[in-house]
């Protein structure tokens, strides 16, 4: 397997952690990461007996398809029985996904006995379609670049925290959300944002929809989710959108470079991805201490760009050896770790980006894995 090197080297060991997340070895695949992502333990979502659908108004409606209503945008809000109030968190779910994937269930469950408040935030066009038909809120399609409507709800949802802190975690797309409203806090401030932590980010859409292709059950997977999406969207608005070009046979890639040209939205599928990237020196203006947490064997996310990233002082990027595509999924007995991992960021002091005092993970250390990608270890496949 090729090794993949880094010129910085510093933000690629696991600040702050004794060792890299290692479940036992018929657990390290990729892909079994992947899929036990999904994996729901019983009980874990008891919390949606009391959540409260909230129905956002987030503002000018950027695809012009609705230039005079606003975009509607679907949340779902618990309050934590704690007696302790530790501040809100907004949690934003990946690309096809819901404010009731596996992960967002498991991390609220977990967020809301520790102390915190959740908002569930639904992207656009996405949801569970328990009280209302997602795709029927907008006319609009989704599309990775309306960073705007998601900001807007935002600012609304950071109010509702009062003067506690206000939090934001995101994964998959919703990590890719997550960090650009990082970004964009240093020129319009989300009020009282203490941290920022995006698990499993798609920093380079254009890579990740390549890595997806490139492997048959990914590309099946967000290829028929996607068509039914835009499918679904035709049979709410016909006189709006005709998608029978849209060839299930394609790519994903193929299909958004399609469907782009198709709206006149991009010059290509390519621009499009630019876009809404993050890469470089995006974050050299970082005003939020903001936390990336990664798998080197992630199937959808090459771990190639994040070593690419600009160091910034208040950017941890914690890159284990295993985790798959946002699983992190320890045993036996099964247990998610993502939890832990997201509650022990959230609780640093605020301002900080790392304990100032504790074991830092030295690549020297551990077991052996083979050739190392720059940073001490070979992803597992």
């Amino acid at each position: 397997m090729t090794s993949v090197q880094t010129e910085n080297p510093a933000m690629t060991s696991l600040h702050g952690a004794a060792l890299p997340f290692m479940p036992p070895r018929p657990l390290r695949n990729a892909s079994v990461q992947t899929v036990l992502a999904r994996w729901q333990p019983a009980g874990m979502d008891a919390f949606m007996a009391t959540e409260q659908p909230v129905l956002l108004d987030a503002g000018p409606d950027a695809t012009g398809v609705e230039p005079n209503h606003p975009v509607r945008l679907l949340g779902y809000v618990n309050r934590t029985a704690a007696p302790e109030n530790r501040g809100l968190v907004l949690m934003l779910h990946g690309w096809e996904g819901c404010s009731h994937s596996v992960h967002n269930t498991v991390v609220t469950s977990a967020l809301l006995q520790a102390g915190y408040d959740v908002f569930r935030l639904n992207l656009r066009d996405h949801g569970p379609g328990i009280h209302v038909d997602p795709h029927a809120l907008n006319k609009g399609i989704f599309v990775g670049t309306l960073l705007d409507e998601v900001a807007t709800a935002t600012h609304q949802i950071a109010a509702m925290a009062g003067e506690r802190p206000f939090y934001i975690v995101g994964a998959s797309m919703g990590g890719n959300f997550a960090l650009r409203l990082a970004i964009r806090h240093s020129r319009t401030p989300f009020h009282n944002l203490a941290r920022v932590v995006a698990v499993s980010p798609a920093i380079n859409p254009s890579r990740s929809t390549r890595a997806l292709d490139a492997k048959l059950p990914y590309r099946r997977y967000f290829r028929e989710r996607w068509l039914a999406s835009l499918h679904h969207k035709e049979d709410l608005f016909p006189d709006l959108y005709d998608f029978s070009a849209m060839d299930p046979h394609l790519s994903v890639y193929d299909l958004t470079d399609r469907l782009v040209r198709m709206f006149g939205l991009f010059p290509d599928a390519e621009a499009y991805f630019t876009a809404y990237g993050v890469r470089g020196a995006a974050f050299e203006d970082l005003r939020v201490p903001t936390h990336i947490i990664t798998a080197a064997n992630d199937a959808v996310i090459p771990v190639v760009d994040f070593y690419a990233l600009k160091p910034h002082p208040l950017l941890d990027l914690e890159i284990h050896p295993t985790g798959g595509h946002v699983g992190f999924v320890d045993g036996l007995p099964l247990r998610h770790r993502l939890p832990a991992m997201v509650l022990e960021r959230l609780a640093r002091p605020a301002g900080t980006i790392r304990p100032e005092f504790g074991p830092k993970f030295d690549p020297a250390f551990g077991p052996k894995l083979g050739a190392t990608n720059g940073n001490g270890f070979q992803p597992l496949d």
